[in-house]
This record gives C-alpha cells, structure tokens and sequence, in this order.
C-alpha cells in the first residue's frame, strides 16, 4: 500500500539517551517530526515510527486494532533500549496513551513520559457508539488538524475509520486500570482550548500520579500542539525535562 507522501517515519542516531515518540490516532509521523528533529539536534537518538494502518487509507486501517500500533510501538522500543542506555517516551492524543503504556509495562526501562494532550478517557459520544456502529459504518467524520496556527496542516485521514476505533475502549480500560504503575516523572502539555479531547484526561493523570506529574498549559495551541503555536515550547521543554531527568550526557560519544 503506497503511503501519503511525508508520512514516513524518522530515524536519527545520536548519542546514549533514546527518544521514542509516538503519533496520534488517524494520523502520522508528520505531526511529531519537527519535535524529533529538535531532540535529534541536541544529539538524542530518535524513533518515530509509522503505526500499521496509518498514513495510507483509512480502509486499510480499519484492518488494524490498537494492538497493532503498540507492538510496532514495543518493537521500536526495544530496539532503541538494545542501543541506548536510557529510553524516554513521549506521544501526542491516543500516542501519549500509548507512550502511558508503555511506562506501565516496562517500568524502569521507561526513563520518563512526556506527553501533549493525552487521550486515555472515552470522552467522545460517537468513541461510545464505535462498537455497535462498526456493523453499520464503515467511517464518521475525521477529527485531525485541529490547528490554531494558520498555514499549518496535519497529514491524517479525513476520515475516522470505524472498526479501528471500536477497539480504543479496551486500550483506554487498560491504561486507566494500570496508571499506579507508572512511577516515572510524566510531563504533560495540555491545551485549554482542544477540539478533540477533553479535560478529563488529565483530571484522571493528576489524580493518580500526583507529585510524579507536571502539567504545562498550551494557551495558544488546540489539539495538535505539536505543529501548533506552543511547539517550540513543547519541544525545548521536553528537552529540558530530558536532561533533568536522564544519568547520561546527551551528545555523541
């Protein structure tokens, strides 16, 4: 299946201290690949991988289910801990829900979480429906480029695809249930004014991770932070929270 032209992922090989982003549901590696970019220039080793459905056709992603995005996800991990001495994840919408994951699953292996507008409550009526609605609709109305800055377009589907978003309840149930495990310091960068996912996201992380969490708010940016307005705050930020938290040096070697 041919992919969109800039939905590739992005590789960079840098130094001890690994970065695996992870991108949002319906879209791609785009949305993220100024922020890896960024890392990569202070010498970070990078992973932005494609998830399996994205950034071709929403049809052949409704072939797809959330396990299949996190395996690909697991496996950029583990190869970014066979070559680096720490690991950091970060992820954008249903990838920060995806990078929680991963804390909670791999534990210590997991240096820390930064993530900008985390999705892991089902707070979207049509999400709700997903299940009884996949047997009637094959898609609903898209929910990308959600963008306050003008010029600037997120490369994802126009389209949701139904089937693969029934299966994000179970995903949501999971991280939800296993947050007391994520004992790593967790950044959050959250937008007020976010058209996509609401508030309740971050209620729930501020509840369970307390003093692990700190909450950054995005005040000129809406869901798509990343290539928003409040991006280079986001991207030094994270790179910021990086050199706090990992033990090693981040240039070359």
């Amino acid at each position: 299946m041919p992919l969109m032209p800039g939905s590739e992922p992005y590789q960079h090989e840098g130094g001890q201290v690994g970065v695996l982003l992870c991108h949002g549901f319906t879209g791609t590696p785009q949305s993220l690949r100024p922020w890896g970019r960024h890392l990569a220039a202070a010498g970070l080793t990078v992973s932005l991988p494609r998830q399996p459905g994205h950034g071709t056709t929403w049809q052949e992603m409704n072939r797809t289910r959330w396990e299949d995005w996190f395996a690909e996800l697991e496996r950029a991990f583990e190869s970014l801990r066979s070559r680096c001495t720490e690991v950091f994840v970060m992820g954008l919408s249903l990838g920060g829900c995806m990078a929680l994951r991963l804390a909670e699953v791999h534990g210590p292996s997991v240096r820390g979480v930064v993530v900008v507008n985390p999705s892991i409550v089902n707070d979207a009526p049509i999400l709700k429906l997903a299940p009884v609605l996949k047997f009637v609709l094959s898609s609903v109305e898209g929910v990308a480029n959600d963008i306050k800055k003008e010029g600037v377009t997120e490369l994802a589907y126009t389209r949701t695809p139904v089937r693969a978003a029934a299966t994000l309840p179970k995903l949501w149930s999971l991280v939800q249930s296993e947050l007391d495990r994520v004992t790593q310091p967790v950044l959050v960068y959250h937008s007020p004014e976010d058209h996509v996912v609401k508030p309740a996201s971050v209620k729930l992380l501020k509840e369970v991770l307390g003093d692990n969490l700190t909450v950054r708010e995005c005040l000129d940016s809406y869901h798509v932070a990343t290539l928003d307005n409040d991006a280079p705050q986001i991207f030094e930020g994270s790179l910021d929270f990086i050199r706090t938290h990992a033990s090693v040096p981040l240039h070359r070697d």
